[in-house]
């Protein structure tokens, strides 16, 4: 039986009876959802660690990074421990540890083991995301794989929306172990079922073989490992400690530079890489990564500020600003299906530079933020995100393994779930840096225009000492409270124009992924897309 007769058949379990594969994509696109949710829902529980474990919010943030370091490091060792144990066994050791982790992190007594337990639950699931669309292809036929991606990528794209709101509402109403603790039960359930029902194929198992016959690249893996790490310590921390104003961050930057370059002539010169950058520097792979970069940047950076931005500015409690998410999240799910069909007759390249331009135009949008904006336009605006995103996760899978030999296509999955990471840490990263220095520099513009000699203040501080005064305000109250008002409205103003700037330069990185996608090969619609891992 030739391979791609074996990589069509459907599924079976240990006893050898066939599996609806349908049943396989929903088992692991959950365990994928817990893995891509943590990433984000610890996020708006920082405070409430920080409160109850007696440490200040910056240290609680560990909590974060510590799970995004050691995320970014396992990526670069699944592809050959999934070959070498096999997808399944490694696949369930890793959402094992996943599940066990998130138990301890729950229970942690202090600060300390709370990070130990963090750094295991990344560990954990940072092997989970890249298995899942291995076996995702292998559970399904060549014609039906857009379908089973557009599952995956409901819960890759859907968890981090879902992250803010499910980990406020947690915090508020149960605890911040809640947060952790719920992975548990679903854990546990999706486990059992796995081992139920998932089996590996034989091409597998003759991978495993193999495997046996090379060495594991030590060197190649710490070298990757340090990259990543210490640039996601980079990324994560620069602006909390002052970029290179701290020793801490100058150190991480040197360990992050030095890395790199030793990585580089090492990983070239070996037979069996740990990350082959050749298949980097190619067109077709290449360009696929960076528009994976992208595409992180916007989810990530979008996910966390709009959030941010209604609560800070148009005083939205933690509920209503992840309802503002909400309508965008329905609409991916729905487009998710929708382009999953489209992907075996639409060439990739279009549909992603479609799904770039999309993206573009809802950054286009927030540009015009001020203060009289209401629920609807910020949801609009994320309702046509989620218009473009499905166009650009289903069809990258396709067009990124297109002209990459079978053999190497483990490592290509690692790679595009590594740009999704790190582009999201990127984007984080820059965005906090554009909003921090861009509000310092429009309040100082502005204060310049704000003159107590000029006219328009004089009349501006007349009418609103008149209001307060109307209001039950003494004369002096009333003008002490004018002046507060308007330096309020000085910093409302500058934050609005921050905000702008931000979703200008998100805006010009989506529109980067267009020149990008349209390099991309013309690709065989409807074939048979390689298997990883």
């Amino acid at each position: 039986m030739s391979a791609a007769a074996v990589q069509a058949a459907p599924p079976a379990t240990a006893s050898g009876t066939a599996v609806n594969p349908w049943l396989i994509a929903i088992l692991v696109a959950l365990a994928s959802f817990m893995e891509v949710l943590d990433t984000t829902i610890a996020n708006v529980a920082l405070p409430y660690i920080a409160g109850g474990m007696g440490v200040s919010e910056d240290e609680a943030s560990w909590v974060v990074t510590t799970y995004l370091v050691s995320n970014a490091i396992i990526l670069t060792a699944s592809s050959f421990l999934a070959r070498m144990l096999g997808r399944k066994r490694f696949f369930l050791i890793c959402l094992g540890a996943f599940t066990l982790s998130s138990l301890l992190c729950g229970l942690a007594p202090n600060l300390n083991a709370l990070l130990l337990c963090r750094m295991l639950q990344g560990f954990g699931g940072g092997g989970m995301v890249p298995v899942a669309q291995s076996i995702l292809a292998d559970a399904f036929p060549p014609a039906k794989r857009g379908q089973a991606f557009a599952v995956f990528g409901v819960a890759v794209v859907v968890a981090p929306v879902v992250g803010p709101t499910l980990g406020g509402w947690l915090s508020d109403n149960v605890s911040w172990q809640a947060c952790f603790l719920i992975n548990v039960p679903v854990g546990i359930i999706a486990t059992a079922l796995i081992a139920l029902v998932l089996r590996d194929p034989p091409a597998v198992h003759a991978q495993a073989r193999q495997q046996q016959g090379y060495g594991f690249d030590v060197v190649g893996f710490v070298l990757v490992a340090t990259f990543l790490g210490a640039l996601e310590v980079v990324l994560d921390r620069g602006l909390e400690d002052d970029w290179f104003g701290s020793s801490f961050i100058v150190t991480f930057t040197v360990i992050c530079v030095l890395a790199f370059a030793l990585m580089i002539p090492w990983e070239l010169s070996r037979r069996n890489p740990m990350i082959d950058l050749r298949m980097v520097a190619t067109r077709q792979f290449g360009a696929c990564f960076l528009v994976m970069l992208a595409t992180g940047a916007i989810l990530l950076a979008t996910t966390q500020f709009l959030p941010q931005l209604v609560q800070q500015d148009f005083g939205y409690t933690a509920t209503w600003a992840g309802l503002v998410l909400s309508p965008g999240g329905v609409v991916t799910m729905m487009m998710m299906f929708v382009v999953g069909r489209a992907a075996a007759k639409v060439q990739p390249k279009y549909l992603i530079a479609f799904g770039a331009v999309a993206c573009a135009v809802s950054m286009y949008t927030m540009t015009n933020v001020y203060a009289d904006l209401g629920f609807w336009f910020m949801a609009r605006s994320r309702m046509i995100l989620g218009v473009g995103l499905p166009f650009i996760f289903v069809p990258i899978m396709a067009a990124s393994y297109d002209g990459i030999d079978p053999s190497k296509t483990d490592q290509a999955s690692a790679l595009i779930n590594a740009a999704r990471n790190t582009g999201g840490s990127i984007g984080v990263s820059v965005v906090s840096n554009i909003l921090t220095h861009r509000e310092q520099f429009h309040q100082s513009r502005l204060v310049e225009q704000v003159l107590p000699s000029s006219p328009q203040y004089q009349d501006t501080l007349q009418q609103i000492t008149s209001f307060f005064a109307s209001h039950g305000s003494s004369l002096g109250q009333a003008r002490e409270q004018a002046i507060q008002w308007i330096g309020q409205q000085v910093q409302a103003q500058a934050s609005y124009l921050a905000y702008s700037d931000a979703f200008w330069v998100l805006m010009l990185i989506s529109l980067s992924a267009v020149p990008l996608a349209m390099m991309l090969r013309t690709v065989k619609l409807g074939g048979n897309v390689p298997v990883g891992h």
